[in-house]
């Protein structure tokens, strides 16, 4: 379970001292409705319980972003393959605060560099509503290319997208 570091971050596991983040970002409506969003405080819990236990069921997960300069965690980046869905995922989570600022640009980038380099996977792959412009937005200046369109168990359609 490797911690990354940016020019900006430390990518590390996320904490029981992160909670407040999660509980924030996932009781606004607005900011985490690509993500499930609103969530009652212990629905936020069990996300963050679910990053901690994906790491040890699938050795790979999502990272805490952490400021270098200190201060609470911005969000998450990393990857997620839940049971029963069809794909390994590069997934990320901002707060509101934390948009337009590239930093889900520079933490993504380490974590696709990490997977090629350190896990070995063959492709990192993405997938997202197809209503969330900014994620798409993201992908476009990652590289991101579409390679699949399926069907998801949420009854959602997506369009996949290989990361280089």
């Amino acid at each position: 379970m490797t911690s990354l570091t940016t020019d900006r971050f430390l990518l590390r596991l996320p904490e029981q001292r992160d909670f407040p983040v999660y509980r924030a970002f996932f009781e606004d409506g607005d900011a985490s409705r690509f993500y499930g969003g609103p969530l009652r405080q212990d629905q936020a819990w069990r996300v963050l319980a679910g990053h901690l236990g994906h790491w040890q069921l699938r050795e790979f997960g999502v990272w805490a972003i952490e400021p270098l300069e200190g201060g609470a965690i911005i969000g998450g980046c990393g990857f997620v393959w839940p049971e029963g869905w069809p794909r390994r995922e590069l997934t990320w989570w901002l707060m509101p605060a934390a948009r337009g600022t590239g930093a889900a640009l520079e933490v993504s980038k380490a974590a696709i560099r990490h997977a090629y380099e350190t896990y070995g996977w063959p492709l990192v792959e993405t997938h997202m509503n197809d209503d969330n412009r900014a994620a798409k937005g993201l992908v476009r200046k990652l590289g991101g290319e579409p390679i699949a369109r399926e069907l998801f168990p949420d009854g959602l359609e997506r369009t996949v997208y290989s990361l280089p």
